[in-house]
């Protein structure tokens, strides 16, 4: 996509921006899905000075200063690439909880890239505002990683191929139905990380490849059997999983409940399910709640589709 002349369209825009999830069992850092629900909302100004004003409608506790909050790092850096800085007014009806497992982060940068881009008369490419928004990410979790944002900003199933240079595919699937349980722990993505070890054996990495390559045919193909049998992860999930309670007798239930498979979304505390159906889902949504409901732990549960990516509203 080539880049379009700026000329301002409008002087304020108002964008919804979901949830996602992110690895999608296997494919640890290049793997996202967008959901429908939950979504934030986030409404952007231009202002006729050059500075970044923030204001957040929740409980959350983030940070107005545009220098420690997400969206004020992307705005910075799309400023860094426009001949004079612009100055916006931003204010944030966040949704999706911080911390969650299901994108948060992401919301925030995908919808602050996506609405500066349409008040500057859509400048930019895709892949240059996912790669803004991947700014955002750096101060959430202190990693450069494109596996929510990039779902975000274009909705569906998407591969990050690779980072630098960036290079984002989007891959078709069948029809598919997501169950969403988020305890309410927080589980850091910076901590999560840092559980990680930094070196693989040669005879995991390949288990682990041959399941992101058997998913990724399974969901061009619509082979419901495939995708299920390739949802395993052996080098993540082992070492995350002792962060949320209850995590393998919750996957049991769910499997025994019909689902086709799931694991950790993003990192955590959240778990996901795929389902072939509403139904099914929903069927998975009661076992989900009978496991959570003994452990006298707050949580949330969602069904949703795979979405559509930020949307103007």
């Amino acid at each position: 996509m080539e880049r379009h002349p700026t000329h301002m369209t409008s002087t304020t825009v108002t964008v919804s921006a979901p949830a996602t999830v992110a690895n999608l069992v296997c494919g640890f850092d290049i793997l996202g899905l967008a959901l429908e629900s939950p979504a934030d909302i986030l409404s952007l100004s231009l202002l006729d000075e050059p500075v970044i004003r923030i204001r957040n409608l929740d409980d959350f506790g983030l940070p107005a200063d545009p220098e420690k909050n997400i969206c004020g790092a992307v705005l910075a850096s799309i400023n860094r690439q426009l001949p004079s800085h612009v100055g916006f007014d931003l204010v944030q009806d966040k949704r999706i909880k911080p911390g969650s497992g299901i994108g948060s982060s992401a919301a925030s940068a995908a919808a602050t890239a996506v609405a500066a881009n349409i008040l500057l008369g859509n400048r930019f490419t895709q892949s240059e505002l996912i790669s803004f928004a991947m700014d955002g990410e750096v101060l959430a979790s202190g990693a450069r990683h494109a596996d929510n944002v990039a779902p975000c900003i274009l909705g569906g199933i998407t591969l990050v191929r690779t980072v630098d240079p960036l290079d984002v595919l989007s891959i078709p699937f069948p029809p598919l139905y997501l169950t969403v349980i988020h305890p309410h722990i927080e589980v850091k993505t910076s901590e999560a990380r840092s559980l990680l070890s930094p070196e693989v054996s040669l005879k995991l990495a390949v288990k682990q490849w041959a399941n992101v390559a058997g998913l990724v045919t399974g969901l061009h193909q619509s082979d419901y059997g495939l995708i299920a049998r390739s949802l395993e992860d052996f080098i993540v999930e082992p070492q995350r999983s002792k962060l949320i309670p209850n995590f393998y007798p919750l996957k049991k239930v769910c499997l025994d409940a019909g689902a086709l498979g799931g694991g950790i979304s993003g990192a955590g505390p959240s778990v996901f399910m795929f389902s072939e159906t509403r139904e099914r889902a929903s069927a998975v949504e009661d076992a989900m709640k009978q496991v959570y409901a003994r452990t006298g732990i707050p949580f949330l549960t969602y069904v949703s589709t795979i979405g559509k990516g930020v949307v103007q509203v």
